[in-house]
């Protein structure tokens, strides 16, 4: 891996966790309604993107409505589904589901893992399996299944992304044509609406920040993993998640904490620093 990859990796990585603070401060602490905090999220990253896209010489977004629809699919259901998940289980219920999509992919078309990145793949799974399901409460099935769908529509939206030429021009894109879905959206539930202003702030900067700049980065980073190694790095996003709520929102920094976002992190480390054997077909040729 290039140290490139690896900048942009970590950089989308870390707005991946800032999307969960926010949603979730809007959500918990504002009286925002998940579709309104969903509008905003995707009319700001548009906005941002689009303004971009306006200061180069080819100004064309890219895109597909494939992508679209997995981008609002995606952002819709991660909003719904934090109304009723505590941050821990939302997060293990979505990137487990975006980590056994993209796996499947991966071993589908032929990657596969060495000793040393399994090594790395099961101490990743273990560290967050370890920090987030020992006492927590069951979670609401409704509310759960909503962040599965969320979670697989990111894995699809994530391998889309992977032939991207025009990072910056395809999230562009797929931010616009999401921009009616949204709408549509918001109308069906208008009689439940709640543009509270602070979150309508909180929902900005998603939409903005780490949305839209930050699906672009990580369009950027995807030319340079393979769909194994892509999946496995977004396990890190809970534990950032986790240590950030820590620091930002004063909940408590356990030992177990540590220890969980140890194996992760090293766990992950282990799968990106190694290198990805030949896929099959190639090997038999």
């Amino acid at each position: 891996m290039t140290a490139r990859t690896l900048l942009l990796t970590t950089l989308a990585m870390l707005a991946f966790a800032g999307n969960s603070l926010l949603c979730r401060l809007a959500l918990r602490d504002t009286g925002i309604d998940a579709a309104s905090f969903t509008g905003m999220r995707i009319l700001a990253g548009a906005l941002t993107l689009w303004l971009l896209l306006r200061t180069r010489q080819q100004g064309r977004a890219g895109g597909s409505w494939s992508g679209a629809v997995a981008l609002f699919v995606y952002a819709a259901g991660f909003s719904f589904a934090y109304l009723q998940l505590d941050a821990g289980v939302g997060a293990l219920l979505l990137f487990g589901a975006v980590q056994l999509g993209m796996l499947l992919y991966g071993l589908s078309h032929g990657e596969r893992l060495g000793p040393w990145a399994s090594f790395g793949l099961l101490l990743a799974l273990a560290g967050l399996v370890a920090l987030l399901l020992p006492g927590a409460d069951a979670p609401e099935p409704g509310s759960a299944a909503l962040m599965l769908l969320a979670g697989l529509a990111w894995a699809v939206y994530s391998l889309l992304g992977r032939g991207s030429a025009d990072p910056l021009a395809a999230t562009a894109g797929n931010f616009i044509r999401a921009i009616p879905l949204a709408l549509l959206l918001g109308l069906l539930l208008v009689a439940q609406s709640r543009p509270d202003p602070l979150g309508l702030v909180y929902a900005l900067l998603s939409g903005a920040l780490t949305s839209g700049l930050g699906y672009a980065v990580w369009y950027s980073a995807l030319r340079g993993l393979g769909a194994l190694q892509a999946a496995t790095v977004q396990l890190s996003v809970p534990i950032l998640t986790a240590l950030a709520g820590a620091l930002l929102l004063g909940e408590a920094l356990s030992l177990r904490l540590s220890l969980a976002a140890l194996a992760v992190l090293g766990g992950i480390a282990l799968v990106l620093s190694a290198e990805r054997p030949a896929p099959l077909a190639s090997r038999q040729a």
